[in-house]
């Protein structure tokens, strides 16, 4: 999935229709990118369960600009992913 689709799916997520605030957005998603790499895991894009993940998280950081609980839906799919890629490595 190319970086124009991650972007579209959290443009979808979110409602919006403008390109005004793309530049911010893909900068949410490498943000969101980079923290899921440094914990070890790797978002492939022929992997839609971890791309749908990572547009999730980025919408919620997005919409709270991070602050609070991340909410359960997205923690447990973090960990089902985490131990989904930890078990087939092994």
């Amino acid at each position: 999935m190319a970086e124009l689709d991650k972007l579209g799916l959290l443009k979808a997520n979110l409602g919006i229709t403008s390109e005004a605030r793309d530049q911010y957005l893909n900068s949410i998603l490498e943000s969101v990118t980079a923290e899921l790499y440094d914990k070890g895991l790797s978002v492939s894009d022929s992997d839609s369960v971890a791309v749908m993940l990572l547009v999730d998280y980025a919408a919620w950081r997005f919409r709270n600009r991070g602050e609070g609980a991340m909410p359960r839906n997205i923690q447990y799919r973090l960990h089902n992913l985490m131990l989904g890629q930890v078990s087939g490595s092994a």
